[in-house]
């Protein structure tokens, strides 16, 4: 019974202590600055942090077509149907460093806002198409210079009538990040995510990443970001409604 509770008593105080040092490594973010330079140290914050709320949601990953990645940088483009889309996406792919462009109140959110932000995460202002473009340019150059590849969802926001609408207009402009570092595109379905909410405390949920195919940095640069978009569209319905007669394979449970 001793060595029960000594054993608990050691495992709350690694728990505190890990919180401790996310909240800590946290305040020393500067929370204005845009950075350009990559950090090993907060992306295994980053990515820690995201595994174990993973676990602690109950949430395992299947992943189809990860031999698809390409070496190097590239844009990563997906559907969104949860706020858990880009926890999973960065989490799966944490050996590709991707920072995504994001809306401004995500690199607010207490302690996980400031870590993103050293990540080079970038805020997007979708009202203001000036700012918009410049921070388009910002993140292309982390794709140049070998920073970090780059995540971004065409729709622009969560979709949450998939099954009634089908996939929300693209803003096309999410593409030119592509065009901008001369790099591919890899198409990724997101397909289970917004269960997470209603299933967790009770339920275990399994949530579907299909790498759906990916545009050569020459075929990017042949077309326009229309056409491309009309290709993502394609292979992100593709895979939705195709999903059951694929063959998954297990890339990481957590």
């Amino acid at each position: 019974m001793i060595i029960l509770l000594y054993a608990l008593l050691g495992l709350l105080g690694i728990i505190l202590s890990y919180i401790l040092l996310l909240v800590i490594s946290a305040l020393l973010v500067d929370k204005n600055r845009e950075y350009t330079e990559d950090s090993r140290y907060y992306r295994w914050l980053l990515n820690s942090a995201t595994g174990i709320g993973l676990i602690l949601c109950r949430v395992s990953v299947d992943v189809t077509g990860a031999d698809k990645i390409p070496e190097g940088r590239f844009l990563l483009v997906s559907n969104h149907r949860s706020k858990f889309d880009p926890l999973v996406t960065w989490y799966v792919f944490r050996k590709e460093n991707i920072s995504f462009i994001t809306k401004e109140s995500n690199l607010h959110v207490p302690v996980f806002g400031r870590i993103v932000r050293r990540c080079c995460f970038l805020a997007i202002d979708r009202q203001d198409i000036k700012k918009a473009y410049e921070t388009i340019n910002k993140i292309s150059q982390l794709a140049i210079n070998d920073v970090a590849s780059i995540g971004i969802y065409p729709e622009g926001t969560r979709n949450y009538d998939f099954e009634e609408n089908g996939l929300l207009p693209f803003r096309n402009g999410a593409f030119k990040p592509a065009k901008k570092a001369g790099i591919p595109i890899v198409i990724v379905t997101v397909q289970g995510t917004e269960k997470i909410h209603t299933n967790y405390p009770w339920h275990h949920t399994v949530v579907s990443l299909d790498v759906s195919g990916v545009i050569s940095a020459e075929e990017v640069a042949s077309m326009n970001t229309a056409q491309i978009g009309a290709i993502v569209r394609q292979k992100i319905l593709e895979t939705t409604n195709n999903t059951e007669e694929k063959e998954h394979e297990v890339y990481g449970t957590v």
